[in-house]
């Protein structure tokens, strides 16, 4: 091996600045991939706030827009939310548009995944600290445990074509969707440059499961589109499912057996939520005259289902939110916090986590020594992180509630469901996160922040580095229930 020398004077390392910039973040980047993630993340939303502050990216003439609502437009881009404060189609100009659609690929894929596949064009290769940071983010179990062997994800050896996956699946499904939506904007009545610039936004913002809209009217100007709704929810749906899940499926869609417990769990979750939530909202908006009571039975369904796919982190709404029964807003604020597959572009505590802890219960009920899925047993230490990942979210969810209520003073439906569509990243409001006060923007804006980096990443960058304990102490079981 090659060693490089290194210039030295009177005991001195007289390397660059680049050089020791470059060492420290090798140190971080070994020693806590998650608090690299956060870094990373906080750096993205603070370029990305002072490029939209500029007063070339607000439309029109005159100053630039107000730091809240730039740092606000920011988080929820970078952390693919789709919440707003400004009317996305009318304030931006085509500079703070482009920032926008950039950044929501960005989120999208997220961070860490997008270094590594950086690192892979430019070297040609991925190295094992590359592997090791892209796993991380793949299998968040890997932040408190090291590298695992597991089947229930990627493994290290993957990391590679997992990558190449994440960037061609991006690609070609945002080209795919996008051509297919030209047709709608065309009968819509805009002509083929502003038809192709307006699909190709959907298609991201869909895809990266933000909800950002172009056009002034937004997506309800499509209402009585249902082949442009159609491709928005198949979009939302890739997007949710996860980039490990879509690369299992790619290699392995003609066998199902060979599927793995994690592919299986997202996809038997997704499925059973997206039916659930359909016939909950049709169960309860059936004869509400301010959202589906007007309509048809065919499209009272069909809107059903569209509720359910946007309220699992899709941010496209048909409907006025503000106008739905309070028992619809706690079923869309369930499936919001549910969110969509691990390691997406979908928010929320994911559907694995959720199936996690269905199947601890069940395995309870039952007195079963271990949780079972599929022919698989499903170890404790996932049960642990699942229940810490709801813990984290729930608190996360309460103090925001709590501290916006307070400042605004608004109904707690309203404010508890748009808190939990900004953690959970979903981007669905009733009109209450445009009316905030400053101070109430940044409050919100830190809860989507927390929501995108993810309860567990944030939860292992707080606490310390896992310590060897060498002894034990004695067992004792506390009574509960």
């Amino acid at each position: 091996m090659r060693v490089q020398p290194v210039a030295r004077l009177g005991g001195v390392d007289r390397r660059s600045w680049l050089g020791r910039a470059r060492d420290a973040i090798d140190s971080l980047v070994k020693s806590s991939p998650s608090r690299f993630a956060i870094l990373i993340f906080t750096a993205l939303i603070l370029v990305t706030t002072l490029l939209l502050s500029l007063p070339i990216a607000r439309a029109g003439e005159g100053s630039g827009t107000p730091l809240a609502d730039a740092l606000f437009t920011a988080v929820s881009t970078i952390c693919v939310t789709g919440l707003s404060t400004v009317d996305m189609a009318t304030h931006w100009s085509p500079f703070g548009n482009a920032v926008v659609v950039i950044g929501m690929n960005v989120g999208g894929i997220g961070v860490l995944t997008l270094a590594s596949i950086l690192g892979l064009v430019i070297s040609r290769r991925l190295g094992l600290r590359a592997k090791l940071i892209a796993a991380s983010d793949t299998n968040p179990s890997r932040i408190h445990v090291g590298p695992v062997s597991e089947s229930q994800a990627v493994r290290l050896g993957e990391v590679g074509s997992l990558l190449l996956t994440v960037a061609s699946s991006l690609l070609v499904i945002e080209a795919v969707i996008a051509i297919g939506m030209v047709p709608s904007m065309l009968a819509a009545g805009y002509d083929f440059g502003t038809s192709l610039w307006y699909s190709s936004y959907y298609s991201v913002s869909a895809f990266t499961n933000t909800g950002f809209s172009p056009n002034p009217a937004g997506a309800v100007e499509f209402i009585d589109d249902y082949w442009f709704q159609s491709l928005l929810m198949l979009d939302v749906f890739l997007g949710s499912l996860g980039f490990p899940v879509i690369f299992a499926l790619l290699r392995t869609w003609r066998v199902p057996r060979r599927w793995s417990v994690h592919v299986k769990l997202t996809i038997t979750t997704t499925v059973i939520l997206f039916i659930a939530g359909a016939a909950m909202f049709l169960l309860l908006e059936f004869n509400n005259p301010r959202t589906y009571g007007q309509l048809a039975a065919g499209p009272t369904i069909f809107q059903s289902f569209f509720m359910s796919a946007m309220t699992r982190s899709g941010g496209f709404s048909m409907i006025d939110l503000a106008e739905l029964n309070s028992s619809s807003l706690l079923v869309s604020d369930m499936l919001m916090f549910v969110g969509g597959g691990s390691a997406s572009t979908a928010g929320g505590i994911k559907v694995t986590t959720l199936a996690v802890l269905f199947l601890a219960a069940f395995a309870e009920a039952r007195g079963a020594p271990a949780m079972e899925a599929f022919g698989r047993r499903i170890p404790r230490d996932i049960l642990r992180l699942s229940v810490s990942v709801v813990l984290w979210g729930a608190t996360i969810v309460a103090v925001s509630t709590i501290i916006l209520s307070q400042i605004t003073k608004a109904p707690l439906d309203f404010v508890l469901f748009d808190v939990i569509s900004g953690f959970a990243t979903c981007g669905l409001s009733t009109g209450f996160t445009a009316e905030l006060p400053s101070e109430g923007k940044y409050v919100m804006a830190a809860t989507m922040f927390m929501g995108r980096v993810g309860t567990v990443t944030l939860a292992a960058a707080l606490a310390a580095s896992q310590r060897r304990q060498l002894y034990r102490h004695p067992e004792e079981r506390p009574i509960v229930g």
